[in-house]
């Protein structure tokens, strides 16, 4: 496979995923998707603002949630998260500091 196909690949399962967690999802919570697998729509978000940034595009934190969520990330709060349980809380503390690292 040559890079420009690989590429092409890779940004469609990207695209897939947004759309999957965006529109297929809307009901699984970002704490929880924190929780289980270490990183959430927010995660997403960063690492695309990063990897804007990394290109020389200015971009920062409300630019790159904008961009994924594809509206003002706190339109998407206000829609679609509900409050943490003290429970929820607790986990994310714990797998917080299992799963960032400096190289995320």
């Amino acid at each position: 496979m040559d890079d420009q196909t690989r590429l092409e690949i890779e940004a469609a399962a990207f695209r897939r995923l947004r759309k999957h967690l965006m529109e297929d999802r809307k009901d699984v919570q970002n704490i929880d998707m924190m929780n289980l697998t270490g990183f959430c729509r927010n995660c997403l978000s960063r690492w695309y603002q990063e990897a804007a940034n990394e290109r020389g595009i200015d971009m920062d934190k409300a630019q790159g949630r904008e961009a994924y969520y594809g509206m003002p990330y706190e339109d998407w709060k206000n829609g679609h998260q509900s409050a943490a349980s003290p429970e929820q809380q607790a986990t994310f503390e714990v797998a917080f500091k299992e799963n960032v690292t400096d190289k995320d």
